[in-house]
């Protein structure tokens, strides 16, 4: 039987859940509410490293990325950090679409699986 480990975990969800070789990271959204698709996007991607760091793992080793946005004009910004931010030769799946964050305030949500290191 694998064991399973919750890191951040509190009654309604982990932030990340360990089974085996693999890291499931929980949706990752900005702290910083106002702030523009640029810098949503920043922080978003630095809470994924921070957690997939929290699980033994880095961003060379992600299998796959949700994105999420509230809009597709957001679409070209989001990848002008999204490109710069990925390791080159070790890009991950990908897939991004609009969709109705839980916030209206938000921009983009980032979702990730990832292998540990």
């Amino acid at each position: 039987m694998l064991d399973i480990i919750r890191i951040d975990q509190n009654a309604r969800r982990s932030r990340a859940t360990v089974v085996g070789d693999l890291v499931f990271l929980a949706g990752q959204v900005a702290d910083d509410k106002n702030g523009d698709i640029t810098q949503q996007t920043r922080e978003a991607l630095a809470k994924v490293d921070d957690m997939l760091a929290r699980a033994g793992t880095d961003k060379s080793r992600l299998i796959s990325v949700q994105i999420w946005l509230k809009s597709m004009d957001d679409f070209e910004a989001m990848n002008a950090i999204y490109d710069a931010w990925v390791v080159p030769g070790n890009t991950p799946t990908r897939a991004c679409s609009k969709a109705e964050l839980a916030d209206q305030a938000y921009h983009i949500e980032v979702i990730a699986l990832a292998a540990r290191a």
